[in-house]
């Protein structure tokens, strides 16, 4: 149970809108939610400061929509990656408040409303390149972040990105997802003194062996104050720079 609600929770109790038997029924609740096949980490909030977040390969509709379904009757906010449209359509069938983020793939049930807070600057360096993009930048804004998307600015044209070192500067933290040779995280590290988060995806063409280039050209790049993630972890990106921009900002 995060910080707010328990806070709510024993000030409903001491003003009589609680009784002690729903209270200690809430507190006592089980950190594990179980479903057929799947055990939610409940307790994740409450550690890290965000939900739980389901991988969605491998899942039918059924078990996200009951992974949904667990994660809205404990108070909680629900992402699910990598859906695909026939399985998001169904899920939204069911859960009509849920979101579907086509180009992301992401399904989101989303919690109170909060301010997003700080800057994290998602930078793509083409088209191609904007799935795993958009799945950093929605799951980024999910767990509190204010996003900045710069897209279509790869090296092949490097006054493009150049135009944007004002908006780079504004940014905690800059998430860069790239393709091909995975040349633009050490531009854009060049530019700016701040960290940067590098995504390879798995765009190219026949050498570029499913996004090994990229990946070997960011962990292989001169310029100081970058690390790298997996080959299309927008995910795994998001997260990382969620950590950093909260704490640049002083946020729980």
């Amino acid at each position: 149970m995060k910080r707010d609600h328990l806070q709510a929770l024993l000030a409903g109790v001491s003003a009589g809108e609680v009784g002690v038997a729903e209270a200690l029924a809430a507190l006592s609740a089980p950190p594990i939610g179980d479903l057929p096949g799947v055990q939610l980490d409940l307790h994740r909030q409450q550690r890290t400061g965000h939900a739980e977040v389901v991988y969605g390969e491998g899942k039918d509709v059924g078990q996200i929509s009951a992974i949904l379904e667990r994660l809205r009757s404990a108070g909680q906010p629900g992402l699910v990656t990598r859906v695909d449209p026939e399985k998001a359509r169904a899920v939204i069938a069911a859960l009509p408040d849920v979101r579907w983020h086509t180009r992301a793939r992401v399904l989101e049930l989303a919690g109170p409303a909060a301010e997003r807070v700080g800057c994290i600057a998602v930078v793509c360096a083409g088209t191609s390149d904007l799935p795993v993009a958009e799945e950093a930048a929605v799951v980024a804004e999910a767990v509190g972040n204010r996003v900045e998307r710069i897209t279509d600015v790869g090296v092949a044209g490097i006054h493009r990105v150049l135009a944007h070192a004002p908006a780079l500067s504004r940014a905690n933290v800059i998430i860069v997802v790239a393709g091909m040779e995975g040349a633009l995280a050490s531009v854009v590290a060049g530019l700016v003194a701040r960290p940067v988060i590098a995504v390879p995806t798995s765009v190219g063409y026949g050498a570029h062996f499913g996004g090994l280039a990229a990946l070997l050209g960011m962990l292989n790049a001169c310029a100081a104050g970058i690390s790298v993630v997996n080959i299309d972890n927008g995910f795994g990106a998001a997260m990382q720079a969620s950590l950093i921009n909260r704490l640049a900002v002083g946020a729980p």
